[in-house]
């Protein structure tokens, strides 16, 4: 996070900021042009948002042009300030609401249900950091399913070793109970689906320890953007929803 910004904890508040800037540029101000630059790169670059974003900040690359568009094109403060919040509002709107991709209403809402006090706070936090810490969104998207995995173990009375086990066979322990394991089922399309959900887990496991921030780095760095962030985030709320609605059913 840039240095004077680490108060602006989520995107909304992030994104609320540009827009201010952008006001204080109109009417009289100087704004902070390092901010600007930081937080449009973060807006611009964010997969879900970018498309969001008003047309003048995406063609206005510092504050200084931005101010020879504003002036001509609106005479007084009011109106300036009345262009930039109506600019601004669909995609606040938006980040307010918390809906950055079109399942995370229904995968929040299973998350909060089946353990609010860690299981939907990781999730929460992976939504936050997926633009603005990809390392630290993807290290939390297998936090993720490791907890609902354990925490259906430990429902279940699966004895499992916490320290040494891997995210791979906490998922295979689980799949198992669950009567998700490919190997359980004789249909083609079921073994292939199943198959396909296995891979993704371990998948997450591998980006992890490859791209996440558990892991000390050497010389040569592979730095994740916002998109592997994003990929590994959805891919872990979609399992995670999956695992605990085939456990819900189970028990019902």
């Amino acid at each position: 996070m840039m240095e004077g910004l680490e108060h602006l904890e989520t995107l909304f508040d992030r994104i609320e900021y540009l827009q201010n800037l952008l006001i204080d540029r109109a009417t009289g101000g100087l704004g902070n042009e390092h901010h600007y630059q930081w937080l449009r790169k973060e807006a611009l670059d964010n997969p879900v948002i970018k498309n969001m974003m008003p047309r003048c900040v995406k063609v206005n690359r510092n504050l200084d042009q931005f101010w020879q568009f504003i002036k001509f094109e609106h005479g007084t403060y009011a109106e300036r300030r009345q262009f930039i919040w109506a600019e601004f509002n669909s995609v606040l709107e938006y980040l307010e609401a918390g809906l950055t991709h079109p399942a995370q209403k229904t995968i929040n809402e299973v998350l909060e249900s089946f353990d609010s006090d860690s299981i939907h706070y990781a999730w929460s936090k992976a939504l936050e950091r997926k633009a603005s810490d990809p390392e630290g969104a993807i290290t939390i998207s297998r936090t993720i399913l490791e907890s609902v995995c354990k925490h259906i173990l430990e429902d279940v009375g699966i004895e499992y070793d916490a320290n040494a086990i891997e995210l791979s066979e906490l998922y295979k322990l689980t799949a198992k109970e669950l009567n998700m394991a490919p190997e359980q089922h004789g249909e083609k399309i079921f073994k292939q689906i199943l198959g396909g959900c296995s891979g993704i887990v371990n998948g997450l496991g591998s980006l992890r320890n490859k791209l996440g921030d558990a892991h000390g780095k050497g010389k040569r760095i592979a730095k994740p953007q916002s998109r592997h962030a994003e990929l590994a985030v959805n891919l872990a709320g979609a399992m995670a929803l999956f695992l605990i609605s085939t456990y819900e059913s189970k028990k019902t």
